[in-house]
Order: structure tokens, then sequence, then C-alpha cells
């Protein structure tokens, strides 16, 4: 019974992903093989000079990953939150700026699997502070804070179920 609830949750997770553009799609592959450590991401994912650059600044920007996931700071306690928001904070506004992440949605699936299950309760802020930035074009602030929802923004309680599903790279067949 427990393999039917699981195989559920995994459905709803590949519903989900199957859900956002082809561009949040590829981004949030492209973001897991370099935040995981999968795969090569220049070699996968770069088509131009420009999109190495990108890559190669998003390996600075999540330097931090495994800090971050050490961490875990208490919900209700306010030990070490600076240094725990603030890096969160940088690596989201730099998400956020690629342009490739277009809702809450995105950037919560990809977060998840970037850190795991126990910083749901972290995210609606730390999606809200990057998106209201200055280094965030005005029009897509709009539309990014406009695409969470006050459920999102004020649940209660987070499921601390992790993550099945990790979208990976798939190579087109040639015709």
């Amino acid at each position: 019974m427990a393999y039917a609830g699981t195989a559920t949750l995994t459905i709803s997770e590949l519903r989900e992903f199957a859900s956002f553009s082809a561009s949040e799609q590829r981004y949030i592959r492209r973001s897991l093989d370099v935040g995981l450590g999968r795969q090569d991401a220049f070699k996968l994912w770069a088509r131009d000079a420009n999109e190495s650059a990108s890559i190669r600044d998003q390996y600075v920007a999540y330097q931090n990953l495994k800090a971050l996931r050490a961490m875990r700071p208490d919900d209700e306690a306010f030990a070490d939150i600076e240094t725990f928001v603030g890096k969160l904070l940088r690596m989201a506004a730099f998400d956020l700026a690629q342009d490739r992440l277009d809702s809450f949605s995105a950037f919560r699936f990809l977060y998840e699997r970037l850190l795991g299950a126990w910083v749901r309760p972290w995210l609606p802020g730390a999606f809200c502070g990057a998106a209201a930035l200055p280094q965030i074009r005005p029009d897509r602030r709009r539309v990014l804070l406009h695409s969470i929802s006050e459920a999102a923004a004020t649940a209660p309680g987070w499921s601390d179920r992790e993550p099945s599903f990790y979208p990976e790279f798939i190579e087109k067949e040639a015709a």
C-alpha cells in the first residue's frame, strides 16, 4: 500500500513538472545538474558562449549549497537566521534574475530538489525577498510576485516528504 501512495505522489510531481514552460523545465534540469553535480552542465546545456557564461555564474552562485544543506535553521528560533537567509536569498535572486523561472511553483520545485523537503517553510520568504530585489526588473517582479498564492505564502505547515522525481536531460534521437 505504501508503494501505491509513493507512486501517486511521483505521478503528481511528474504532472507538476509537465505544467511548467519548456524554458522552466530546461532551466530546472540544468540547475539540478549544476547543483547536484549530476552531469557536466557545460557539455549538456551550453549552446553558445552566453549560456556557458551563465552556467559558470550558476556554479559560483550555487557554491553555498553544501553549507545551506548543513545549516537547517530552526523554524522557530532566530539563531543563524541571517547567514542562512542571506545565502538562500542570494542564490534565489540569481535564479530569478536568469528570467527562466516564471513562477513560485517552478522555484519551489527546483529548491525542494536542491536542498530537500526541510526547506519548504523558507521558500515563500526567499522567493518574495529575491523577487522584490532591485536586481529583478520591475515587470519581472510583478509576474513573479503575482505567481505566489496566498495559500503558499501563509501555509500553516509543510509536508516533510522528500521529492521523488528529479528530471534529467533527455537526448533527442536522430530522425
